[in-house]
Formats: structure tokens, C-alpha cells, sequence
């Protein structure tokens, strides 16, 4: 048993973690598995990284560091050898004259910090990280930047033939890559291999972000963004940046103003949509690229992952013959796939179904989908006027952001449409009050309105690699489920630990859903002015169920981990 662990079993004492008896078994425990106490807590998902370190930081009076969003300066790491700080748990993260900032994974180890003033002749300033974030973090620092470049280049050899070519419209201009110049035409080359790359990871977005010595290539894989090595040199990034605007139909000249395009290309007998936003920062242009694959979209109510009431809620609302069904939450958090989902459930010959969406994400057969185009007049609310003169059974707003557009929405929802719309708010009640924040009267709303969901995408755990956890029932149910949800479930729990399937323990996502009817209950609440509190009480006595015990229910049949669902969702 080491003093620091020791020492974390008193804070968590200390601060009402836990009690004296409690503590000491979770040490028990750790010592039985030849663990840190640190590392047990975090792999059972008894307690988060985060909180284990704020504890330790407010007893040290020192500040925190991450050390996984750090580019490490080649010249300051090696200021102390590799053995020296792997021996003494620190890692050196900058340095300004006789001051090194130094990050240490136990901050209560005095006579490290001498040592190491001693080795390189400096002034320490300590910053606290976790042993588990140190140990890859000394691996990433250490590893020489000629590697990382060679192996680059062995990966861009290695992709002559990336199965990608680009698709041309009808009413465009065909490419010329002869425009490219001789120092930029290897580009092509290598925006088709991270594009490729980014495919056979299943990413949805690719950013390529410029800092002042480094071009960083992310992708993110399941809502969370990943660094990927390696990365374009630096000297290549102006002819990155130029080869893209150039597939996009945009001004390569113009670098001092934002500009969105969009472009398609065919890799492996599919065809796939970019969306492109580029934006200029400090050191050059960052650039994203969104992913649109139709073929990877599953457009399937049973497929999304909701709980049996939730669906049965969504369901009932979405085969009315009229009235509104909102979808809300955050950007990215699946509502446009659930509302593509419900177009594609109702949809049949009889109905006529019109969108308005700002842009077109996926093509829909058999819908006659109208994209925005402000710059034109053609608004959301003046599309929706014209909409509603082409006799549509069923109309889907793709977002109400102003008055104008929700007082139209609600009109078409009074008068014989089903109207299908999301907004940005954090829960289901939520929803209500904004529309009657907007301007929108709140009898109008209690009429107009048949459900409101809230939604958030959770990680689904690698059915390859997960591994089983254990955390304590009291501490389930502190965080928010209930008695028969254990009693109906059971306590399947388990944690990520990654393999070769799979990106740090997840692979896939999967939806949960907050749904709240509009009953007679909270239409009287609603049309006396009551607050979002006020209905969420009263829809949690009708049997709603919210977003965190919605996620964490999934966590007990062994879908994800309670610390995701943490991660994701607020505490009701």
C-alpha cells in the first residue's frame, strides 16, 4: 500500500465520498488487484477521473492539467530523460526561463520535485495529472517526431489507389486538377487518404485544425472527437486547405472570411455527401467536413435504441392525424435521424409529405424535401407558407428558430398537419416553456402540441472487449434510478477497456428519448402559465421518464456505462 494511496483514501473520507468502512474496502480491494486505489475507483466507475483529481487538487492548493489536449514541445520534454520520468511520475510540459511547468502524478512526493531541480538546474511549478493520463502521455511525448513523418509518408505510399473519385453534378463544372499547381498536386493524394481513412472508421466529421508549429487531423468517432497520427505536415497545410475549397467549388483566394460548400464523392461503389465549413483562425484556415453516408443511416424507429415506453409515446404521436411532435437537444444529438425515421414510418402513397430543412441531410424517396436558402428569401417561414399551399398531410420543419416560423408551425398544427420539428433546449418540459417564451400563446401551445421528446446520443459499449464493473446499489440509485429498475433489470454493469474493434472500449451509438404526451394534466399547466418545473413534476408523476434514468437503465442491461450516461445527461 503507497502513502498516496493512503492519502486519497483520507481525502475521500474527508470530503463525505464515502465513510471510513467504505473506504477501506474499496483499498482492499484495489491492493487484491494489484491496483491503485485511483485506478480501481475509476475502472468500476465508482468514481470519474475528474472528481478523484479535483479532490487532490484542492488539498495541494495546485492546479490541474490535461495532458491529452497538450502538443508537447520536443526540446522541453527532453530537458529531463525518458527513465527519469517514467521513475519519477512527471512529465516536463513548458518552460519560461528558469520556470518549469511540470506536470506530477503525485503532488504530496517532495523529494521527486528536488531531484529533478537538481537534474536540470530549474524552479518547478507543479501541476496535478492522474498516473493512468501520465503514463501514455510520457509514451506520446517521447516518440520522436521523425517517426511520426516517416510514418505518414509510408501510410500516403501506401494509399496510391484510396477507392475514392469524385462525383460530379449535372449543373457543375467538372474538377480540373490540372489547376492545382506541381507543389500542390500530391495533395489530392492525401485529402483522399484521411478521407479514407476517416471512412473505414465510421468518423462523422474531420477537422484539420492549423496551430502555429503543427497542423492537428481529428476525427470524431461516435460523437467524441480523436487525434489521429499522423498528421499532415505543417508545410502542407495551405495546399490541404487549397485542395478542398477546391472540390467544394470555393474562393482558394479568399482566407479572411468564413466560407460553406459541399461536394460528393463515390468510395466503394457508394455515393457519399461532404458538407465543408471553412473558417479562418490565427495560423490559417480550419477547416470541418461533414460526413453524410445515406448508407450507414438507419432509418428505422426499432433501430434507434428507445426504450419500449418511449417509442410507444413517439409512435402514438407521430400516426396522429394532427397536432406538433418536437425533438430536442443538442446539435449532434441524433433528432434530425429521429425525425427521418418517423418520415420514413408514416410514409405511404396516401400522405403527402413536404420538409423544410436547412440543408437537405439525406434524400428521401417519395418526400418532396425543400432545402432553405436565406440569401434568396426563401426563410424557413417563407418556405412553410408556400408549403402549406401544396396540400401536405405531413410537414417537417427541420428547426423553429424564430416567432415567425413557430406561429406558422403551430397555425399548420391547429388546422389538419402533423408537424414534425426540433428546437435547443435540455429536457422534454423545457420545450413547452420555450415556445411560450418565443411569443406563442400558451393556450395555442397546450392545444397545438402532442409531445415533446429531449434526446442525447450514448456510446454503445464493444461487445468484444467490455468488461464487467461493480458499483454499489445505494450509488445507482443516488444517481438516479429507481428500486424497480434494479428489481426489473438486474445490475448487468459494465465498463470499456478497448481492443482492436473498436475506439477506447465503444463502437456505435445508440438514442435515449425523454418523452412527455401532452395530457390534460399538463395542458392545464401549461395554459396557467406553470414553469417547466412545474410540468416536469407532473409528467414525472404521469410516469415520464427522463434522460438520466432512461441511460442508465440501458447501462443495467449492460448497453453502456454509467460513466457515459454521466457524461451525457444531467441530474434530475
Amino acid at each position: 500500500m503507497s502513502a498516496y494511496d493512503r492519502k486519497v483514501r483520507d481525502l475521500l473520507v474527508k470530503s463525505g465520498k464515502f465513510d471510513a468502512e467504505t473506504a477501506n474496502e474499496f483499498l482492499i480491494k484495489a491492493l487484491g488487484e494489484g491496483k491503485s486505489l485511483i485506478d480501481y475507483l475509476v475502472e468500476t466507475q465508482t468514481l470519474q477521473e475528474t472528481e478523484i483529481l479535483s479532490l487532490v487538487c484542492r488539498d495541494t492548493k495546485l492546479p490541474p492539467i490535461n495532458l491529452d489536449n497538450l502538443r508537447f514541445d520536443k526540446e522541453i520534454v527532453e530537458l529531463l530523460p525518458q527513465d527519469a520520468a517514467e521513475t519519477y511520475k512527471v512529465l516536463p510540459v513548458s518552460k519560461i526561463g528558469k520556470f518549469l511547468t511540470l506536470a506530477v502524478a503525485n503532488p504530496y512526493d517532495l523529494y521527486a520535485r528536488d531531484d529533478i531541480r537538481k537534474i536540470i538546474d530549474v524552479e518547478i511549478i507543479p501541476v496535478v495529472t492522474l498516473d493512468r493520463m501520465l503514463e501514455r502521455n510520457i509514451r506520446r511525448a517521447y516518440r520522436e517526431d521523425e517517426e511520426k513523418l516517416k510514418e505518414f509518408y509510408e501510410e500516403l505510399k501506401g494509399s496510391e489507389s484510396s477507392g475514392i473519385e469524385q462525383v460530379e453534378d449535372a449543373d457543375e463544372e467538372e474538377v480540373d486538377i490540372s489547376e492545382v499547381t506541381d507543389e500542390e498536386s500530391p495533395v489530392v493524394k492525401l485529402v483522399n487518404v484521411i478521407i479514407a481513412n476517416a471512412l473505414k472508421q465510421g468518423a462523422s466529421d474531420i477537422h484539420v485544425e492549423p496551430f502555429e508549429k503543427r497542423v492537428r487531423l481529428r476525427y470524431r468517432i461516435d460523437g467524441v472527437c480523436h487525434e489521429v497520427e499522423p498528421a499532415p505536415p505543417k508545410k502542407m497545410q495551405n495546399a490541404v486547405v487549397s485542395r478542398i475549397k477546391i472540390m467544394s467549388e470555393l474562393d482558394i483566394a479568399e482566407k479572411r472570411k468564413p466560407q460553406d460548400g459541399k461536394f460528393r464523392l463515390r468510395y466503394e461503389g457508394r455515393e457519399i455527401d461532404f458538407r465543408v465549413s471553412v473558417l479562418p483562425v490565427v495560423h490559417g484556415e480550419k477547416v470541418v467536413l461533414r460526413i453524410l453516408d445515406s448508407s450507414s443511416l438507419k432509418l428505422n424507429l426499432n433501430d434507434l435504441g428507445f426504450e419500449e415506453k418511449a417509442l410507444n409515446d413517439f409512435r402514438r404521436a407521430i400516426t396522429a392525424p394532427y397536432g406538433m411532435v418536437l425533438v430536442t437537444g443538442p446539435t449532434g444529438s441524433g433528432k434530425s435521424t429521429t425525425l427521418y425515421s418517423a418520415i420514413k414510418e408514416v410514409l405511404t402513397v396516401e400522405k403527402n409529405i413536404v420538409t423544410v430543412e436547412d440543408p437537405v441531410e439525406y434524400q428521401i424517396e417519395g418526400v418532396n424535401q425543400v432545402p432553405v436558402n436565406p440569401k434568396r428569401g426563401l426563410t424557413f417561414a417563407a418556405a412553410l407558407r408556400s408549403i402549406l399551399r401544396q396540400d401536405p398531410d405531413i410537414v417537417m420543419i427541420g428547426e423553429i428558430r424564430d416567432l415567425e416560423t413557430a406561429e406558422i408551425a403551430v397555425k399548420a398544427a391547429l388546422t389538419g398537419h402533423l408537424v414534425l420539428s426540433t428546437l435547443h433546449t435540455n429536457d422534454a418540459a423545457s420545450t413547452i416553456t420555450r415556445l411560450v417564451d418565443m411569443g406563442i400563446d400558451p393556450f395555442m401551445v397546450a392545444s397545438s402540441v402532442l409531445l415533446c421528446s429531449a434526446q442525447r446520443l450514448g456510446r454503445r459499449l464493444c461487445n468484444y472487449c467490455k468488461q464487467p464493473v461493480e458499483i454499489p446499489k445505494e450509488r445507482l440509485i443516488s444517481l438516479g434510478l429507481m428500486e424497480e429498475d434494479i428489481e426489473r433489470f438486474g445490475m448487468n454493469l459494465y465498463g470499456p477497456k478497448g481492443c482492436s474493434r473498436c475506439t477506447n472500449g465503444y463502437k456505435g451509438r445508440f438514442a435515449l428519448l425523454e418523452t412527455l404526451p401532452m395530457t390534460e394534466r399538463i395542458q392545464r399547466i401549461v395554459v396557467s402559465g406553470g414553469s417547466a418545473l412545474e410540468i416536469k413534476k407532473a409528467a414525472l408523476e404521469e410516469g415520464m421518464l427522463t434522460l438520466r434514468r432512461v441511460g442508465l437503465i440501458n447501462a443495467l442491461k449492460g448497453v453502456t456505462s454509467v460513466e457515459n450516461v454521466l457524461s451525457i445527461t444531467l441530474g434530475d
